[in-house]
């Protein structure tokens, strides 16, 4: 009954959204939280404390996605407004005019190198509107937006979901190079046929072969300094790889290498004068992006410097607390040991979003009444996706209550007990059920990383090599995790399709996750002692 009840609030959920008359997820998802919150009160026992907390903790936690997809609306309306999307348009078809070469170089390896250097679902909410401006069908772009980012995730935000996602597990340096390293050979190999099948959500197979050549250079021109960085560093393998990727892919196309020709519609080229200023906020968004994101730099410790600077206690609600690094947060939430917080600064959404547009409002000279029309209009869009992420965040941390015993690891330790010795070929399954749920490869790591690590041990499975799958499994899971799908449908101002979305991304996770089962059985034990 335990498991059965675990599983319920997911199936019913992914009913909901992908029957015919589909529910929106922003109606969906806080009716399944409250079928959870029934769940856990009635069945489980939890008391209401506990409960109420979660739901407290869930609505500050929500600030962190639902700023995000502000900022990246805020960017993307800038862009509008201000001519940069025309230009950029322009601008690609000079460079080529093949849209093979177009979503190559903005949904593949322009989105590698954001997700290297942010992470938190920034990629698709940039490249995304991008495309969309290139005449793209904006359904298909946000399907392909979120197939496309899944090889580059495990290494995204510098690192995080690799060394921050497995931190608890106490495992010694060497150990999570190795699993970078594996974990980079199943990404690179599932990225022979992964990119093939994002761009058949856009163009047709026989477009495709006509390009074959140039996308699988624009594949290798990522993946080879990824897979090769990461044998020594488990940090920069996504940002460094696709740095490498976009110059190699705007040069390759720049020269017409691998594309079939395709007729340019644009009369003329663009000044140079106009493309660098268009370029400028893009190049000055992720110019703050890396350097705040680099430890070896000051910014990253600044930014999240958790030393108490304002501390108020608000009754039985909580001590609420501002730290020097400006992380807000409430903490023993109604006498709890549950806290939530929110990194105003580290966060992806004020800086570099934010600032980004209020540096380059007076470089494009825009008018009061179109500034109040950026921020208004993104203002008004981000009110249906911070309702549907409100429901997804309740759901989720009332279904990690009750650490080994909560409906997440009852489903986690069923699928893993029920499999034995087998679990080889299921393990990046039950990472990609993590990200489904909280929208993150890191907390995907978090969540599961334990269960991984225990039922490896039980079964007498190489401990690196499951954990490696884990984290293929948590980055694959990003094609169809609620909360990415949610915020570029939003960052889109598409309506009631997240269903649609679903029932095509997850063609191409069942695929991936294949493609890593076959990967570690019979090519890993060929490079590594597992």
């Amino acid at each position: 009954m335990a498991l059965f009840l675990s599983i319920f609030p997911i199936v019913l959920l992914i009913y909901l959204m992908v029957k015919r008359n589909a529910l929106p997820s922003y109606v969906a998802l806080p009716w399944i939280a409250v079928v959870v919150i029934m769940i856990q009160l009635i069945f489980f026992g939890t008391d209401i404390s506990t409960v109420s907390a979660n739901i407290m903790s869930a609505i500050i936690a929500v600030q962190t996605p639902i700023t995000v997809i502000f900022g990246a609306i805020l960017f993307n309306r800038f862009s509008e407004v201000s001519g940069i999307t025309n230009t950029f348009r322009k601008w690609l078809g000079t460079i080529n005019p093949n849209p093979v070469a177009q979503i190559m170089i903005i949904g593949w390896a322009f989105a590698f190198m954001i997700e290297g250097a942010s992470g938190f679902g920034t990629p698709a909410a940039i490249a995304a509107p991008i495309l969309v401006g290139l005449g793209f069908h904006p359904l298909k772009v946000a399907m392909l937006a979120l197939v496309m980012n899944s090889v580059p995730v495990s290494f995204g935000a510098v690192g995080t979901p690799t060394w921050f996602g497995f931190g608890p597990l106490q495992l010694g340096e060497e150990q999570i190079l190795q699993i970078g390293s594996m974990t980079a050979l199943i990404h690179a190999i599932a990225a022979l046929v992964i990119p093939l099948m994002a761009l058949r959500l856009i163009v047709t197979w026989e477009e495709i072969r006509k390009n074959l050549l140039f996308i699988y250079i624009s594949v290798f021109a990522c993946v080879v300094p990824y897979f090769f960085l990461a044998q020594v560093n488990y940090e920069f393998p996504s940002l460094v790889g696709g740095a490498i990727g976009l110059f190699v892919s705007v040069f390759v196309a720049n020269k017409g290498i691998g594309l079939a020709k395709v007729e340019n519609t644009f009369d003329e080229g663009v000044p140079f004068g106009q493309v660098a200023k268009a370029l400028f906020p893009t190049g000055l968004l992720i110019a703050i992006l890396i350097i705040t994101r680099i430890k070896q730099l000051p910014f990253k410790a600044m930014m999240n410097d958790a030393t108490s600077w304002i501390s108020v206690q608000l009754g039985s609600l909580g001590t609420f607390d501002i730290s020097h690094g400006l992380i807000i947060s409430l903490k023993n939430i109604f006498g709890t040991s549950i806290s939530a917080g929110y990194k105003f600064l580290y966060v992806p959404a004020f800086i570099p979003f934010v600032v980004t547009v209020l540096i380059a409002i007076p470089v494009f000279a825009l008018s009061g009444s179109k500034v109040k029309d950026v921020f208004v209009g993104s203002f008004k869009q981000t009110r249906n996706p911070f309702i549907a992420l409100v429901g997804a965040l309740i759901m989720v941390n009332l279904m990690l209550v009750g650490g080994d015993g909560s409906m997440v690891k009852i489903i986690g330790k069923s699928f893993a007990a029920a499999t034995g010795e087998y679990w080889t070929f299921f393990a990046s399954y039950l990472g990609a059920v993590g990200a489904f749920f909280s929208g993150s490869n890191t907390v995907s790591n978090l969540t599961f990383g334990s269960v991984q690590l225990s039922t490896a041990e039980l079964t007498g499975l190489s401990a690196g090599l499951i954990l490696a799958l884990q984290s293929v499994g948590g980055a694959m899971g990003n094609m169809v995790c609620i909360n990415n799908i949610v915020a570029v449908s939003s960052v889109l101002n598409m309506d009631k399709q997240e269903g649609a979305i679903i029932k095509r991304t997850v063609v191409p996770m069942f695929v991936y996750g294949i493609i890593a089962a076959l990967v570690a059985v019979f090519i890993i034990p060929i490079f590594y002692a597992v």
